[in-house]
């Protein structure tokens, strides 16, 4: 899916929409990836001469990725995180590194969904962390 595509499924416009391209593996399991251009608004003071994607940028894009499975069950809802638990940052994500991410649905307890993610850049794991969001109407 594309930005298009993915505005179909997720609420989030520009500029907080941050994922440029996703897809739903299968029900429990999506890929997705964000290239950092260097001109986004979170780099703008994060931080000047060195700048790196804050970790709440990222974990929001895992959060992004990963309801791009929803497809069909978020029609008419906003996603809401609900919590982030064991959330890790291992690598700086900068401007021209494109994140990949990858994401599963563990469980589900309506209208919740515990989510596992990671994002690499290259080979190097960016960020990883445990998430959970509601579908609310």
């Amino acid at each position: 899916m594309n930005r298009e595509e993915i505005k179909t499924i997720l609420p989030h416009r520009e500029p907080m929409l941050l994922i440029d391209e996703a897809n739903a593996v299968d029900e429990t399991h999506a890929v997705g990836q964000y290239t950092v251009k260097g001109d986004e608004w979170f780099l703008q003071g994060h931080f000047p001469g060195n700048p790196v994607v804050p970790g709440v940028v990222l974990c929001e894009m895992m959060g992004q990725a990963c309801c791009v499975m929803l497809a069909g069950k978020a029609e008419g809802a906003t996603p809401y995180f609900t919590g982030l638990n064991s959330v890790k940052f291992k690598h700086p994500v900068k401007p021209g590194d494109t994140l990949q991410i990858q994401c599963s649905i563990e469980r589900v307890r309506e209208p919740f969904y515990f989510a596992k993610g990671k994002g690499y850049v290259g080979d190097k794991l960016a960020v990883s962390g445990e998430f959970s969001f509601a579908l609310m109407r």
